[in-house]
């Protein structure tokens, strides 16, 4: 039987950055993902990407792989511009202003997958395989694996997503709810320069951002209700661009290209307790929320880094990581951080989503308000930005 300190379950952006910085903390960590991911395409931008903030940027920094990723691709973004019919009573933050040089990065998902597997190579990655059976009452944990074979481990994370079978088989129960919206993504060649700046308008329908590519292209989410999301899909590339000019108010112009279209569905979803003894959450396997603050994989690798300092800290102390009161240390620190962002990407959700009059025009008030109010601007994009 396999047996390692540390099984990490799941081996996306945010379980393999775990795994590599429990690895370089010393410990004795393998990896298991079911599937594993794709070379990165050099030609081609992935249609998924992700807004990184400057923390999480320095935390890919300590794990050796953040200049491999500058060096193939990113695009900084020094400027957000956030509006909801009249753009004179726009939102306006600005790098400038926090006096740092961008608010964050655009990056895709498949480039950092490619940089952080590639930086794996000394930590045992099980591949092809899925979690068939857990034993969480024995100590150390036993897992048995598709193929048959087990794996013994003092401590086990779920990176697995939003769908972990690992939460419910450790008997963790989360709250949620499905938004009955989709996200249309895709990447397009606007007339205007994107000026190195996140556009985001808040339509009835749901937000529409438009962020800044590496090659001049900016990648659209446009979070809308199921129906208008399948009837946005159906449309031929020279109506979809139309629809998608008038709904930005052609900030950008005219929308000259678009590549092929994609969905994915929207929740929110949080887990009541992040551990128990012996097994943690992290990433979407303990939150997810809305797409429209950008925050989902930020929040996601601050879990990572948290988790490796708690229990090397708990290594240092000659205490035992899998103990429930170390691991409890990790819950505290971030189930508070993580509800609070539930709870505002929620609540801005269903504040936009109201389709009356008073709420539009109060709606229209309060980003005006906190426009003129430097210190409240400033200190949303610092949080944003994590610093």
């Amino acid at each position: 039987m396999e047996k390692h300190d540390i099984v990490v379950v799941g081996g996306g952006v945010v379980g393999a950055a775990l795994s590599l910085g429990l690895h370089r903390a010393g410990f004795d960590v393998a990896l298991i993902e079911r599937t594993a991911p794709a070379a990165n395409n050099a030609k081609n931008y992935d249609a998924r990407v992700y807004a990184l903030s400057i923390a999480s940027a320095g935390f890919l920094d300590t794990l050796g792989v953040w200049n491999a990723v500058v060096a193939e691709r990113v695009s900084a973004y020094r400027d957000m511009r956030v509006w909801q019919d009249d753009f004179s009573q726009e939102l306006h933050f600005s790098a400038q202003e926090t006096q740092t040089e961008q608010l964050g990065w655009i990056a895709e998902n498949s480039l950092l997958m490619d940089r952080l597997w590639s930086a794996l190579s000394a930590v045992p990655r099980i591949t092809g395989v899925s979690v068939t059976a857990c034993d969480f009452e024995t100590s150390p944990a036993r897992l048995r694996l598709s193929d048959a074979s087990e794996i013994q481990t003092g401590l086990v994370v779920s990176a697995e997503g939003g769908d972990s079978v690992l939460r419910e088989a450790a008997g963790l129960d989360s709250i949620g709810t499905s938004y009955e919206q989709r996200a249309v993504v895709c990447h397009v060649e606007t007339e205007k320069p994107h000026q190195a700046t996140a556009w985001q308008r808040f339509l009835p329908s749901g937000p529409l951002a438009f962020l800044p590519l590496a090659d001049g292209r900016s990648s659209i989410v446009w979070s809308v209700d199921e129906p208008l999301a399948c009837e946005l899909l159906a449309l031929d590339d020279a109506d979809f661009r139309e629809r998608l000019a008038q709904a930005s108010q052609r900030r950008l112009g005219a929308i000259k290209q678009v590549t092929p279209r994609l969905s994915f569905a929207l929740r929110m979803q949080h887990a009541e307790h992040y551990v128990r003894q012996g097994f943690a959450l992290v990433g979407d396997s303990a939150h997810v929320i809305h797409p429209l603050a950008g925050q989902g994989v930020n929040l996601g690798l601050a879990d990572a880094m948290t988790l490796i300092k708690v229990l090397s800290e708990a290594r240092g102390k000659q205490q035992t990581v899998s103990s429930l009161r170390v691991l409890q240390r990790y819950e505290r620190a971030r189930r508070a951080a993580n509800s609070e962002a539930v709870a505002l990407t929620d609540g801005l959700y269903r504040l936009f989503g109201l389709k009356l009059p008073a709420a539009i025009r109060l709606r229209e008030l309060g980003l005006e308000a906190v426009g003129r109010i430097a210190p409240l601007r400033r200190e949303l994009a610092r949080r944003a930005m994590g610093i």
